[in-house]
């Protein structure tokens, strides 16, 4: 093995912070341009993920490599080779390898990713050292030159400034890299599937809430009313401070639930720090000592998707649908509050373990993910991605109900804090469950006297499926910008 990945904290000045990154070792000890461009895509807030695909292909670019040592003089050669074997794997027919690779093939969105990690970090290298990128940008062919408008127009279609000529694009059109990997299968949105409506009473009395612990099951319960009564992605409902539930001075029978960015929140209570700064991020190291949950490694780490927040002070609001679900949390939540106050906790999480070993610690996705597979269990079902029965499929839950009940779109892009109307399309596009019970309801009509099937206008027909070929909704969708179909 040419590298081995370790996971390193890093000192750069004489202020002892330290950055926790992964990077390479060799026989000739640390990849060191390897790991000052992990550091520069850590203060250009790139997240864990991204840094561990690139340490993952720089890996295999140096076993390959190490491999094939005597087989390449010319870098540009070596990567295409390199491409191929991830596309073919490296064993052949008879399932022998030479090399002592063995490597089996690669899906081609992973070999895609591999390929832009490497090409960002080759492009790096050749600006900081002078060195050859292993994947150069050339002329582009026509067909390239559309595509990479057709590419350009769909990133910036969404910009209020996108009616703006971009002098740039002339000379971004005309260049395409070398090798940019097989177009992988076009995905259909996702079909969205939600937990069952027919299990989910089920599910919180007797499953979640059939935990031995009452404090256990209250905890869980909370999360998941949070999941499915308000739509909150697993690590937004653990973000959660005991600072941040209130009564709804609207209905003060129901909670009013804020969940804050720990990087750019503002502090509980109008907290200042000694220097003035009211953020989140200083409130937990000047009071705790502790850094966000999002900058932690490990079982810890949460991460935070939202791109938009509700208030100018960095908050998400639990948006309950229907709102009963609002008025059962406070009931629960009134409660929880004794359980959790009897833990000292040194931080301001709402929801902790009350476990022996780890009593008062910020409770953890790991955690929760094992408590709700056996609640499944305890009503006689496995966890099921496929068939919504997971976390997630809580939050499609919700946004299937908001688009059932007929809720105004740019209402539901509220309440799932998406930044773009396009985001929702997975909730508004009709399942396959849909698409099977309305072929069956047509199929059973043509077995009628009458033998017709019902009748389906034009545009009826292009309410749904043409978002590829019209992403802003021109000619097709419900309600067409420029006149009917």
């Amino acid at each position: 093995m040419a590298a081995v990945s370790v996971v390193a904290k890093i000192v750069e000045d004489n202020t002892g912070v330290a950055s926790e990154i992964p990077l390479l070792i060799t026989e000739e000890g640390e990849l060191s341009p390897l790991t000052d461009y992990l550091l520069y895509l850590h203060a250009n807030g790139r997240s864990k993920s991204t840094l561990g695909k690139v340490v993952r292909a720089v890996a295999m670019l140096l076993d390959y490599m190490e491999a094939n040592a005597d087989a390449f003089t010319d870098p540009e050669k070596l990567f295409q080779a390199f491409v191929r074997r991830l596309y073919s794997g490296t064993a052949s027919e008879s399932g022998l390898d030479p090399s002592g690779l063995y490597w089996v093939p690669a899906s081609e969105a992973t070999v895609r990713e591999r390929i832009i990690a490497l090409t960002g970090f080759t492009d790096w290298l050749a600006d900081k050292q002078g060195t050859k990128p292993l994947n150069p940008l050339r002329k582009a062919t026509p067909h390239e030159e559309r595509l990479n408008y057709a590419a350009w127009f769909r990133r910036n279609q969404n910009d209020f400034l996108g009616h703006l000529k971009d002098k740039s694009i002339s000379t971004t059109v005309k260049r395409a890299r070398s090798i940019k990997g097989r177009t992988p299968l076009a995905k259909t949105e996702d079909d969205a599937i939600s937990f069952p409506n027919t299990q989910f009473e089920a599910f919180f009395t007797q499953g979640i809430g059939g935990a031995k612990d009452p404090r256990v099951a209250l905890r869980d319960k909370l999360i998941l009313l949070l999941m499915h009564g308000a739509g909150l992605r697993i690590s937004e409902a653990m973000l959660l401070w005991v600072t941040d539930v209130f009564e709804n001075p609207a209905d003060p029978s129901q909670a009013l639930v804020r969940i804050y960015s720990e990087r750019e929140g503002v502090a509980p209570e109008g907290w200042k720090s000694r220097k003035g700064d009211r953020t989140r991020k200083v409130y937990l190291k000047e009071k705790y000592g502790r850094i966000p949950r999002r900058e932690m490694k490990g079982t810890q780490y949460l991460g935070w998707k939202t791109k938009l927040v509700d208030d100018k002070e960095g908050y998400l609001i639990a948006q309950w649908f229907p709102v009963d679900f609002g008025r059962v949390f406070m009931t629960l939540w009134k409660t929880y509050l004794k359980y959790r106050a009897t833990a000292d906790a040194h931080h301001p999480y709402a929801f902790v373990s009350f476990d022996n070993k780890s009593f008062g610690n910020p409770y953890t996705i790991n955690a929760f993910n094992q408590n709700y597979a056996a609640g499944l269990r305890r009503i006689g079902l496995e966890p099921n991605k496929a068939e919504g029965l997971d976390p997630h499929g809580h939050r499609h839950n919700y946004g299937r109900r908001l688009t059932q009940a007929g809720i105004d779109p740019l209402i539901r892009k509220k309440c799932l804090h998406h930044k773009s109307l396009e985001s929702q399309t997975v909730y508004t596009l009709p399942g396959n469950q849909d698409v099977s019970n309305m072929l069956i309801a047509a199929s059973e009509q043509l077995a009628r006297p009458d033998g017709k099937a019902m009748s389906t206008d034009w545009k009826a027909l292009v309410e749904h499926g043409f978002e590829d070929i019209d992403p802003q909704g021109l000619y097709t969708g419900k309600r067409p910008r420029l006149g009917g179909a």
